[in-house]
């Protein structure tokens, strides 16, 4: 019975752990994400709608991994 408590404890902190670094490196991503497309509309203006499409795209697939990330730890702990 203890031994079954310590192993689902592990797997919570593991879950924990898994999302904590998936969300800081999403955030990080992001973080470039939008100092790259800053600088390439601050150096070309006149790509910034093109820029501007594939740069929310990119947004939204680093988010998306995350969210991915979030969901498998909650159901990691739970279940």
């Amino acid at each position: 019975m203890e031994n079954e408590i310590m192993q689902d404890r592990a797997l919570a902190l593991f879950a924990v752990s898994s999302c904590a670094l998936s969300m800081t490196v999403a955030a990080w991503s992001l973080a470039k994400l939008w100092v790259t497309l800053i600088e390439t509309v601050g150096r070309n203006p006149q790509v910034k709608n093109e820029v501007q499409t594939f740069g929310f795209i990119g947004m939204g697939s680093i988010e998306a991994v995350a969210l991915y990330m979030f969901v498998v730890a909650v159901l990691m702990i739970f279940f």
